[in-house]
């Protein structure tokens, strides 16, 4: 099960980097801008800390830093720029999911032991 969730974790994180490194016009739109980057870094901390349960709060903590890489990196496209405030969208995103993910496990974990 923990190769399926890394599977879709670093699926989700190449996704990321392509979308966010991508022309302004190529980006898929699909909500409001900031639904989708809450969307999606939530996601992908929810599946990185089930991928890593042992060390989910390095997992948390990894995608934090890929949110602000990749918001840093969009300052060297020519149609993108980052900003402060969508990092602090996409880090927060990315905490409250892996922060889900970990509440689930704790409660699988203590309905298992019963």
């Amino acid at each position: 099960m923990l190769t399926l969730f890394r599977l879709m974790a670093w699926t989700v994180a190449i996704g990321l980097v392509v979308v966010t490194l991508s022309p302004l016009e190529a980006r898929p739109v699909v909500a409001s801008a900031n639904l989708e980057r809450a969307g999606a870094y939530a996601l992908f901390g929810f599946l990185l800390a089930l991928s890593y349960p042992r060390r989910w709060v390095l997992a948390l903590l990894a995608a934090v830093v890929l949110a602000g890489t990749l918001e840093a990196a969009q300052g060297l496209t020519a149609s993108r720029h980052g900003r402060v405030v969508d990092f602090l969208v996409k880090g927060g995103a990315a905490l409250i999911g892996g922060l889900a993910a970990q509440t689930l496990h704790l409660l699988l974990a203590r309905r298992a032991a019963r």
